[in-house]
């Protein structure tokens, strides 16, 4: 699932994932909010909370990756927090397709990634 929780400060949103994310969290939920936040604001911040993330279904994968080619250029920061192991290692050659700057953080330094990102700091 996933949830827009708080619209931050500086062209930030901060975004839950959990569980098993589906082709229908993206479409009803994340590319909606996210179309809305870069009419608003142009380039864009996210703080990505991944509690419980447990992957894509393929549908999901495949959203992930068209909406995220395309908007290659529209995140300023992106800051991934929590989720397995193999996340940071997702992240590192995410930063080779995006234009931005992005940085994974384990679950323990939520605080040192809002304060990058520019996001406020979500209820855990």
């Amino acid at each position: 699932m996933i949830t827009i929780e708080t619209p931050g400060g500086r062209g930030a949103l901060v975004i839950r994932a959990t569980g098993v994310l589906t082709d229908a969290d993206y479409k009803d939920v994340l590319i909606p909010a996210l179309d809305r936040a870069f009419a608003e604001s142009g380039k864009l911040n996210a703080l990505v909370l991944l509690d419980g993330f447990a992957g894509w279904e393929p549908a999901a994968a495949l959203d992930d990756i068209v909406y995220g080619l395309k908007h290659r250029g529209d995140f300023q920061r992106m800051a991934i927090v929590g989720g397995p192991r193999w996340t940071a290692i997702a992240v590192r050659f995410g930063a080779f397709i995006m234009s931005g700057e992005i940085r994974a953080y384990p679950s323990g330094q939520l605080k040192e990634a809002s304060e990058w990102v520019g996001a406020p700091i979500p209820q855990v």
